[in-house]
């Protein structure tokens, strides 16, 4: 006996297991809750098998789930795929991107997301580097989109682009003793230039506090894992804070953090598709994605 799956709750499965709850599902599809539960039993009619297995707290695939989740994804990406290159045969192609790992960590892994999955002939080719060597490679014609830190004050007359996020910075410490009656503050810190190792020295010069450099790293694991060590403290995105560090600051005698920014640039004579995936990089940011 064949048995046809309905794309339709396929699309809604996958998006049950990604999202990891009926309601955040219904909320992506556009559906209610019982909509999302409805086509879920109907799937699993189809089938004869049970996929979702709930509790009251948590929401697990079952083997047979576990199973089916991958040729999904397959199924609705060949369906997406058919229907793209009939009704959007032009947005297509490669799209170099550059971004701050920090950033690219954080906030846009489902900005992209929803920027391939509604445009699947799309190849993202996304690069993580520090503003500095980003900004270097974008000038010489490494990528047709940036995304980099940059000072609000020194925003038209050194890095340009336009601005699409605004970033809370705070102090993270492993504990308050780590900067808590410290006379020489130990910083973590990225190579010069980096915004955020500019505005601590700033902050703390303006303070009157000595400083020195205690660890220098160019990936984000690298400096938070010092940080964890207790080798000092650090200065990062307040939504960029791990469970395991903990924000710092006046209660430990740490001067406040003016906000940084993110700009994106876009090369010149750059691909409609690139142009598409700017400006959905701006939408999508602006609703805060």
């Amino acid at each position: 006996m064949f048995r046809n799956l309905d794309l339709d709750l396929l699309r809604c499965f996958v998006t049950i297991a990604d999202a990891g709850s009926f309601t955040r599902a219904g909320e992506r599809l556009g559906r209610t809750q019982s909509t999302i539960s409805l086509q879920v039993k109907r799937l699993e009619d189809l089938l004869g098998r049970s996929l979702i297995r709930r509790t009251s707290r948590s929401l697990q695939l079952t083997s047979e789930g576990q199973r089916l989740l991958g040729t999904a994804r397959k199924l609705l990406l060949l369906n997406d795929k058919a229907v793209a290159e009939i009704f959007e045969p032009d947005i297509a192609g490669a799209v170099r991107l550059g971004v701050p790992e920090d950033f690219a960590t954080a906030h846009l892994p489902a900005v992209l997301a929803q920027f391939t999955e509604a445009h699947p002939l799309v190849e993202l080719e996304v690069t993580c580097d520090l503003t500095l060597n980003l900004l270097e490679r974008f000038h010489s014609g490494a990528f047709d989109l940036v995304l980099v830190k940059r000072e609000p004050t020194l925003a038209t007359t050194t890095v340009g682009g336009m601005r699409v996020w605004r970033e809370p910075l705070v102090w993270v410490a492993r504990d308050r003793s780590a900067a808590d009656g410290k006379e020489t503050l130990p910083l973590i810190v990225s190579p010069q230039p980096c915004v955020y190792r500019k505005r601590a020295i700033d902050a703390l010069e303006a303070q009157g506090r000595p400083w020195r450099i205690a660890y220098t790293s160019t990936s984000l694991a690298g400096a938070q894992a010092a940080v964890r060590a207790g080798l000092g403290v650090t200065v990062l995105p307040r939504e960029m804070v791990p469970d395991t560090l903990l924000p710092v600051g006046p209660e430990a005698g740490l001067p406040a953090l003016a906000d940084t920014e993110i700009a994106l640039l876009e090369a010149a004579g750059i691909s409609d598709t690139a142009h598409k995936l700017s400006q959905h990089i701006v939408e999508a940011l602006e609703r805060g994605a």
